[in-house]
């Protein structure tokens, strides 16, 4: 695919992300005019206006809104990168953050650490065990359905499919365990579930830098992933270390999955369905992808957050099962499509 081509794809998922992200600030179960919203965004960013709205709008925007669109923004884009990623380092459409595991590995380890109530002593301790969770599982997958080092599609899958019944069962578990607290046994089932709910800008800090430190590290790597579009022996014959490739990238992708799961519970699909889309639309050239995977994750998580937030307003439908309900029956459609190449 040419370079201009692709490069519309970077350019259309920017937009998209500046659109949905506008909206996300701007509407809202509170009405409070648009000139409003701009006025206050203005004055946070040190424009000298005189308020003409009511103080309790204020804070609506800025502490309410505008952290919730942009953890909304570094989830969705570490989901999208991480969906990328995976799918160029296994050389199949099919691999996801969620499908093989890593999302439901990253939402096991945070809720033991909130089942044993080490948030409370340690604030890194969250993202911490949600990292572990997920590159347990990313590297247990890998190693099971790695054979004579070869990565069979049906391989993966299966070896997914095995490890997140897992840990959801384990988280299950855990769950149950906790019912007798009502706050420990809340936070576990928004985990599950998935959300942006209450997301503040503590948050953002939280998983702004893990995302920006490891989506620079996948980033660098875009043409050893596109030499391992050809297979890794021709990687290798272009000067690739793929083992450590590998391990390097494996390694990244859990550590901003983690982060995400950390600030936002298991939300599934969203690095299945559109880092798919734009292979299809504008190529697999990675520096451009990559990009575009992170800008069209992030607007993806947001529209559909927005789209929960208006279409079910005052019913607390989690994040998660709105992404769910999209990307099962994607990922049932590429399951048929692909199924003449599902080899074990």
């Amino acid at each position: 695919m040419s370079a201009p081509r692709a490069s519309y794809g970077l350019l259309l998922s920017m937009l998209s992300l500046v659109v949905v992200a506008v909206l996300g600030v701007l509407i809202g179960s509170a009405s409070i005019p648009v000139g409003d919203v701009l006025g206050i965004l203005a004055k946070a960013l040190g424009f000298s206006i005189e308020p003409t709205w009511r103080p309790w709008a204020e804070s609506v925007v800025l502490d309410i809104r505008l952290p919730r669109v942009v953890t909304g923004v570094c989830v969705g884009a570490a989901l999208g990168l991480s969906g990328a990623s995976l799918q160029g380092l296994f050389r199949n459409p099919l691999a996801s953050p969620s499908v093989i595991g890593v999302s439901s590995g990253a939402s096991l380890g945070a809720v033991l650490a909130i089942y044993f109530g080490l948030g409370a002593l340690f604030v890194w301790s969250i993202p911490l065990f949600a990292f572990i969770g997920a590159g347990v599982t990313t590297f247990t997958v890998y190693a099971i359905a790695t054979h004579r080092g070869q990565t069979p599609t049906g391989s993966l899958l299966l070896a997914g499919v095995a490890m997140s019944a897992l840990n959801v069962a384990m988280s299950s578990f855990l769950l149950a365990s906790a019912m007798s607290s009502w706050e420990a046994g809340r936070m576990i089932l928004f985990w599950t579930m998935g959300g942006l709910e209450a997301r503040t800008w503590d948050h953002v800090l939280l998983v702004a830098p893990i995302v920006l430190l490891g989506a620079a590290l996948i980033l660098s790597y875009a043409r050893d992933l596109d030499a391992l579009l050809l297979g890794e022996v021709h990687a290798a014959s272009v000067g690739v270390d793929v083992p450590q490739v590998r391990k390097l990238l494996i390694c990244a992708t859990a550590l901003i999955t983690g982060a995400a799961v950390a600030v936002s519970g298991g939300i599934g699909f969203v690095g299945l369905v559109v880092p798919h889309i734009l292979r299809i639309g504008f190529g697999p050239q990675h520096r451009w992808l990559l990009p575009a995977s992170m800008c069209a994750g992030a607007a993806f998580l947001v529209a559909g957050d927005l789209a929960v937030r208006v279409l079910f307003e005052g019913k607390l439908i989690p994040l998660g099962v709105a992404t769910a309900s999209i990307g099962a029956p994607f990922f049932l459609y590429l399951l048929i499509r692909h199924r003449g190449e599902l080899r074990i």
